[in-house]
């Protein structure tokens, strides 16, 4: 079993605002390159940027909040992704998402409880022709039927025991 590394959020905070020149006009990029490296926007975190960029910190919760792509919790271990392009959402991809909220018990940006799983519906994936589309991770499951779902999920937490 490989052990998780920690990250150290300070050191991540410093080289992020070292490689935006600690410009507060580049927050959006500041906050993605965060994000990027930590996999979410920890509140801590957050408060720091904001002291060491002497900004409010309204100023920032109000950029991370009015975006959708960026995240205040920690997702979960695999991320799972609903495609709702036009093709996807044509084919049926509002059906997908109701089934993932039954089966896992979650809403969209949750995680569940055991911190498997966490989903989010994304605008395109760019397969059309395999509409619609789920992604586990960076896996890709085209021409997807709520039917499908339980059998993927419970391969995936097969793969984890």
């Amino acid at each position: 079993m490989t052990q998780a590394v920690e990250i150290d959020r300070s050191q991540v905070l410093q080289n992020v605002l070292e490689k935006n020149e600690f410009k507060a006009s580049a927050l959006i990029a500041i906050l993605q390159d965060i994000q990027h490296a930590l996999g979410f926007l920890p509140e801590d975190v957050l408060e720091e940027l904001a002291d060491m960029l002497k900004i409010p910190r309204s100023q920032v919760y109000s950029v991370v909040t009015f975006y959708k792509a960026f995240k205040l919790v920690p997702p979960g271990k695999h991320n799972i992704k609903v495609c709702l392009g036009t093709a996807c959402h044509i084919k049926g991809g509002s059906e997908l998402i109701r089934t993932l909220e039954s089966q896992l018990g979650i809403k969209e940006g949750q995680v569940t409880e055991d911190g498997l799983f966490s989903f989010e519906p994304v605008m395109c994936v760019g397969c059309c022709g395999l509409a619609p589309v789920m992604m586990i991770d960076e896996t890709f499951h085209g021409k997807m039927t709520p039917k499908q779902i339980p059998k993927i999920l419970n391969e995936c937490k097969k793969k984890e025991e």
